[in-house]
């Protein structure tokens, strides 16, 4: 685990940071790339690519602080207040799903003030926050965050004790949850390439990102470590956590989407098949 990678004097550089800045950058990269195979316009998507920067990081601190408002209560600043309390600086406290539904909430509002194809633009994204989510858990990793429940599996990990998950459980193995999510992330980001290989509707790719991302969240999450007000009920003694949660919220409209726009695409197909009928019967009349 290193939390911190390397310090140029004052300046500390975090294995945190610099990972979340690479899944940017290069999601970012891909996203724009694939965006100009598309049609779209370049500049708009640069602008949507830095909407998606600031309403990602904002949504990710918005909804870790409603859980842990406890924590910000008697000093509400520093909820968004850069430096910390050891003084250094960055804001810690991020929930991923508080970033992706603020990342897509402000995308779609972009896209559809500036009547874009906002289907067609979201499955350009939708690899990039596949590999996105992949780079940033080697950063909790790195970082000691994210951790997963004591475990005596052969690849059990264990942290020390001046990280959050050392302190949680000293001298103990915990499964390796940043690293299950990461790899099954990647594994997703090269599912939605292959799929775009061939044709489809525009949607389809986000829709399957919206389908099988929450459900790696949900088995991931049954092997991490939750404190108690991140925890909404249990099923049979099972603590489901509200990413959980919100997961069962997101794959569902994933289904949603996916039956919808299929269903649309599947009409204009029917359409612009009877369109052809109707002229190959008109020309065959006038001939």
């Amino acid at each position: 685990m290193y939390p911190i990678l390397f310090e140029i004097g004052p300046v500390v550089i975090r294995g945190y940071g610099v990972m979340l800045a690479l899944s940017f950058l290069t999601g970012i990269y891909l996203a724009l790339h694939r965006a100009e195979e598309r049609g779209l316009k370049h500049q708009h998507m640069v602008n949507l690519c830095l909407i998606v920067i600031v309403s990602s990081i904002a949504g990710a601190r918005l909804l870790y602080v409603i859980p842990h408002w406890e924590e910000f209560s008697a000093h509400p600043l520093d909820m968004i207040s850069p430096f910390q309390s050891s003084g250094s600086i960055g804001l810690t406290g991020l929930t991923m799903y508080g970033g992706f539904i603020g990342a897509v909430v402000s995308s779609l509002w972009y896209l559809r003030r500036h009547k874009l194809p906002i289907w067609r633009a979201t499955d350009a994204f939708a690899p990039s926050i596949a590999l996105g989510i992949g780079i940033t858990r080697i950063g909790c990793l790195l970082n000691g965050c994210c951790f997963g429940t004591p475990t005596d599996v052969a690849w059990g990990i264990g942290f020390p004790a001046h990280s959050a998950a050392g302190a949680f459980y000293p001298d103990a193995l915990l499964h390796p949850a940043q690293v299950y999510n990461s790899v099954l992330a990647f594994g997703l980001f090269a599912l939605l390439m292959a799929l775009d290989r061939r044709e489809r509707f525009d949607g389809y790719l986000f829709g399957i990102l919206l389908i099988i991302e929450p459900i790696i969240r949900s088995i991931v999450d049954v092997f991490r470590y939750y404190e108690s007000s991140m925890v909404i009920t249990s099923i049979g003694g099972i603590p489901i956590s509200l990413n959980q949660g919100i997961s069962l919220v997101i794959c569902g409209l994933g289904f949603f989407l996916l039956a919808r726009l299929k269903d649309q695409d599947q009409r204009k197909r029917f359409r612009k098949a009877e369109q052809r009928k109707r002229k190959q019967t008109a020309a065959a009349g006038t001939a």
